[in-house]
């Protein structure tokens, strides 16, 4: 029957070649720059009033709800893909 290697209780991590005990860790590097983040806030800014456009008044047949809202919402989502798809800031 094999037995399972179980790791010594006081065991050290052993130097690697260069002597250092401790990895080496490099900066945290976010996905998105700060402008990125920036847009993607004004989007959803945009979606949020495209949507209270959409709301409007009682009248269903209004423009604002059925032409103006629309294409305002869609704006809003065409900002959200310019944030994601644009290079952060070296």
């Amino acid at each position: 029957m094999a037995q399972k290697y179980e790791k010594p209780v006081g065991a050290t991590p052993r130097p690697s070649i260069l002597g250092n005990t401790k990895p080496a860790t490099a900066p945290v590097q976010f996905v998105f720059g700060k402008a990125n983040y920036q847009w993607l806030a004004i989007s959803v800014l945009i979606v949020a009033l495209g949507f209270v456009l959409m709301s409007g008044t009682t009248d269903i047949y209004s423009t604002t709800k059925i032409v103006i809202a629309p294409l305002v919402v869609l704006a809003g989502f065409g900002v959200g893909f310019y944030a994601i798809m644009k290079k952060p800031a070296a």
